[in-house]
């Protein structure tokens, strides 16, 4: 006999006048193999048109239908209600802009993250598109496709104490991708280019380093292992901007 799930799911339209937060409970018979997308989309679908959250391509790749569940950050497309108990509380993201419901705006905080640790190959080298394509060693274009799987969910600023306290947190996607760059072999920015980046408090030296970002990374990226990269290589340089004769 299959399961009654109890759907408890956080409603709010701030758009709408005299909508106030609050929770809503649905109930939905278990099926086989079903997951929170699709469950979320028969009750969409059956019960209440007026839900809100987001969704793409339901094969974990977009990050779209990225929330909380059962207290813990995750993909909607990736749980499977088998995994969780009978009663399953889904909540919005935490730390990004609520557009009602389980829906937040994690493009512009995205937008904004990537402009500030300024997302693109540095080079002065002028771009001849006639060039045979340059030749990257294997195991360093392993290492940045590795980092390159990040989607931009925002599970891990969603886990993350810092960017909860303090909305100018950069968060561990933005040390992932400055990561990235420090790898890239075109990116001709040095270690004193990136501490103006990332050597701050709102940048690695504000990670308390409690790894919640890595628990809950639906891509399972090595975000402990980029966090410890970047402090050591920005630590080394506070060290050589304080002590000229420092060349460790």
């Amino acid at each position: 006999m299959n399961r009654k799930l109890t759907f408890s799911i956080f409603r709010y339209n701030p758009q709408e006048p005299g909508s106030s937060p609050g929770t809503q409970e649905f109930r939905l018979e278990e099926t086989e193999n079903l997951n929170l997308f699709v469950a979320l989309n028969l009750i969409r679908e059956k019960q209440d048109p007026s839900l809100q959250f987001d969704f793409c391509c339901r094969a974990g790749i977009c990050g779209a239908c990225a929330m909380v569940i059962n207290g813990r950050p995750g993909l909607a497309c990736r749980t499977k209600t088998a995994e969780l108990p009978d009663k399953i509380v889904l909540m919005p993201l935490p730390g990004f802009r609520l557009v009602g419901d389980l829906s937040v705006d994690t493009g512009a905080w995205f937008r904004s993250m990537n402009e500030r640790v300024r997302a693109w190959i540095h080079t002065d080298e002028d771009f001849d598109p006639d060039a045979p394509e340059v030749v990257m060693d294997n195991h360093v274009a392993e290492q940045i496709y590795e980092l390159d799987r990040c989607i931009e969910c925002g599970c891990c600023i969603g886990a993350c104490a810092t960017a909860q306290l303090r909305s100018d947190f950069m968060g561990a996607a933005a040390m992932n991708r400055i990561a990235r760059f420090m790898l890239d072999p075109r990116d001709k920015r040095n270690n004193r280019d990136y501490f103006e980046i990332v050597g701050t408090d709102q940048g690695i030296f504000g990670c308390m380093g409690l790894l919640g970002c890595q628990d809950v990374c639906p891509k399972n990226l090595p975000l402990q292992d980029q966090l410890a990269h970047v402090r050591r290589k920005m630590g080394r340089q506070a060290l050589k901007n304080i002590l000229p004769w420092y060349r460790n």
